[in-house]
């Protein structure tokens, strides 16, 4: 009796097998590092004193909170440029928010000099009606 000895699956398959795990080892790893870009200028915009103080500012302003509803927590994905260089800096971002009862954008634009944050423009824009909502009032300076 003779004994038909079969070649190993990957024997058989290597030709077509290895360029594709390669290939798909590529995408994998460049996806995870675009999730890892996304996820460490999310994490900065976050941690940035414009985003907290146009937070505070958006659940301080009874007119707001009475549109939206409480708590007013983010909503989403950041967008803009924030900048950092030998304590000058500068922000324009829009942060998608939410409340109970509706959605709007806060919206940052703001210069950072000797570490004092200067905001020119620091407002929401009510989704449901378009009406924009001005934050600053009389105070718009803010130390790091």
């Amino acid at each position: 009796m003779d004994t038909i000895r079969h070649k190993s699956w990957f024997a058989r398959n290597w030709g077509w097998a290895v360029p594709l795990g390669g290939c798909l080892t590529i995408i994998i790893l460049f996806f995870v590092f675009l999730g890892s870009v996304i996820f460490g200028v999310s994490e900065l915009i976050t941690e940035s004193v414009p985003y907290k103080e146009a937070l505070i500012k958006v659940n301080e302003d009874e007119y707001v909170v009475n549109i939206l509803g409480e708590p007013i927590e983010t909503n989403g994905i950041m967008n803009g440029n924030l900048s950092y260089q030998n304590n000058v800096g500068s922000a324009d971002i829009s942060i998608p928010v939410k409340g109970p009862k509706g959605e709007a954008q806060l919206y940052v634009v703001g210069t950072k000099q000797n570490k004092q944050w200067t905001y020119t423009e620091m407002y929401v824009i009510i989704d449901q009606t378009d009406e924009q909502i001005d934050l600053l009032g009389y105070e718009q300076d803010y130390d790091e």
